[in-house]
């Protein structure tokens, strides 16, 4: 019978709990977060479940990925379960409050009842997701100084404030102009907006170093995704690394179900209906719908099938969701098209 054994993954431990394939319980190990404690965990599992296994790693906070590492190099099965999901089945437990058992418990009951992929070890796809999602952290910081930097110069220079457009802190132009301006103003404050302009510089920077760092990595790995309208640089990023190895998808739809883009069934007796899928992968999700809403306004084919999908009856939520659908599918096709092959770029 097939045991599935969550995780529940921290920073100096990790907890281990394994369900039968009807959800029972069946033991708990809890273990060091170090190599040492992997292969114990991993011992312990072929002891005492000799039959079929799937490892169930909750891993949304990145702290798990040493343990992922060494279980596929021991040879085992291994899904990683979002925190929303886990979250969901853990109210749904007999057992009432929060721990690292009943979160370990969750997690496997997760992977038991829902259609997870199989984790694959692609590095490159790894990689690509480590740099996209450093990038979104710097954007991040960059606009909370940025807003910190506005609220400054409304009180020191208001006309200087309201000269300055939307996304012009970002440009070295207006930020060379705000420390000129400020240089030689005595007091505090503009002290204070100087320092948060050169950070601003800094953070900028970093950005454009991030994204040149990206172009090559995502080239080779995924030259043909660049070629679809509306596809650059960083959404091809943020697409392959969310995927992370589009074959571990059987198929377009269990992508679509990954992304949280195919329609959940909501019908009841006479009634067929479907309804909006709230889940599934949130950034892979927002990837697609960026690339939708650019190729609404630059690429007439889209713009074509929506129109179609409106005419039939459709809302305009709807017929864009009905776009989605197809994009994935596009998606899906074209990476799934490309030759199996290392993904690593070629260094000369």
């Amino acid at each position: 019978m097939l045991t599935v054994i969550g995780i529940d993954p921290h920073k100096a431990t990790h907890l281990a709990a394994a369900v039968d394939g009807n959800g029972a319980y069946l033991g708990e190990l809890r273990i060091k977060a170090r190599p040492g404690g992997h292969a114990e965990v991993i011992g312990w599992a072929r002891r005492e479940f000799s039959g079929e296994r799937r490892w169930a790693v909750e891993d949304e906070r990145n702290m798990a990925g040493q343990l992922i590492r060494d279980l596929l190099a021991a040879g085992e099965t291994v899904v990683t379960v979002p925190a929303h999901l886990a979250a969901e089945y853990r109210k749904r437990g007999r057992r009432r409050g929060k721990n690292d058992s009943i979160d370990a418990v969750a997690v496997a009951r997760t992977a038991l009842r829902e259609q997870l992929p199989e984790f694959v070890l692609d590095q490159p796809s790894r990689d690509i997701k480590s740099l996209a999602d450093y990038r979104t952290t710097l954007v991040e910081e960059r606009v909370r100084i940025q807003n910190r930097l506005r609220d400054l110069l409304h009180q020191l220079d208001p006309d200087l404030a309201a000269a300055i457009p939307s996304g012009g802190l970002t440009r070295y132009r207006w930020l060379d102009t705000v420390a000129a301006a400020v240089t030689d103003q005595p007091g505090v404050q503009p002290a204070i907006a100087l320092q948060l302009a050169h950070q601003c510089r800094d953070l900028t920077e970093k950005i454009k170093k991030v994204e040149r760092d990206l172009t090559p990595l995502v080239t080779h790995a995924a030259p043909a995704l660049l070629t679809m309208p509306g596809c650059g640089i960083l959404t091809t990023a943020k697409i392959v690394g969310e995927i992370a190895g589009v074959r571990r998808f059987r198929t377009d739809a269990a992508l679509a179900a990954y992304a949280g883009i195919a329609p959940l069934d909501a019908s009841s007796g006479q009634q067929r209906h479907h309804r909006l899928n709230r889940g599934g992968n949130r950034q892979l999700n927002a990837a697609i719908y960026q690339i939708v809403i650019t190729q609404l306004r630059n690429h007439p084919p889209a713009r074509a099938y929506l129109d179609r999908r409106i005419n039939a009856g459709n809302t305009w939520k709807a017929a864009v969701r009905a776009l989605k659908r197809q994009l994935i599918r596009a998606i899906y096709n074209t990476l799934t098209r490309q030759p199996n092959q290392d993904l690593t770029p070629q260094t000369t």
